[in-house]
């Protein structure tokens, strides 16, 4: 069951990988739908009219470079998850990628509240100067997106602690 499992995960990050660009494509053709989806995600008092195209460009290359952060570590999980799959649970390789998907994110909850500022500080950039905004957010999912790296981050060494131990047990039997 096990294998199973870790193949439909391997499987759903791989369809992320693939879908993510062709998404992002669609939303640089159509920057439009973009800002249509921004507006009703971003719950920011911006005066919506007022912003431009470039602007609008502006996020979406911002949000690209904060999605990028989460797609590398989807990229090193689906790299764990195939080698599980396989029934390969306890090698170096695997504990290096479940390490550096928890590096990942890591650092992609902390630059979620830095995405959200640097949003609100280019969206009102064309507002009169009392009316610029700089909006940080920081909330419990961010905590345990933290909290499950961490986790992650200390897997990864029972998982090269594993493969010593079935590599000792290998030798006495």
């Amino acid at each position: 069951m096990a294998r199973h499992f870790s193949l439909l995960i391997a499987r759903g990050c791989l369809a992320i990988l693939v879908l993510a660009p062709v998404i992002a494509l669609f939303f640089f053709i159509d920057i439009d739908a973009f800002a249509a989806m921004a507006k009703r995600s971003l719950s920011l008092p911006i005066q919506w009219q007022t912003v431009s195209t470039e602007q609008w460009y502006g996020l979406w290359l911002l949000t690209m470079v904060y999605l990028s952060v989460g797609l590398a570590g989807l990229y090193f999980l689906h790299r764990a998850f195939t080698n599980f799959a396989r029934g390969e649970f306890f090698n170096p390789s695997n504990s290096r990628d479940l390490r550096l998907f928890s590096i990942f994110l890591f650092a992609q909850a902390l630059a979620k509240p830095l995405h959200f500022a640097l949003s609100s500080l280019l969206l009102s950039m064309n507002h009169p100067a009392d009316q610029k905004m700089l909006s940080i957010s920081l909330g419990g999912s961010e905590v345990k997106v933290i909290a499950l790296a961490m986790i992650l981050w200390v897997t990864s060494d029972l998982l090269v602690k594993g493969g010593k131990l079935e590599t000792e047990n290998r030798q006495f039997v």
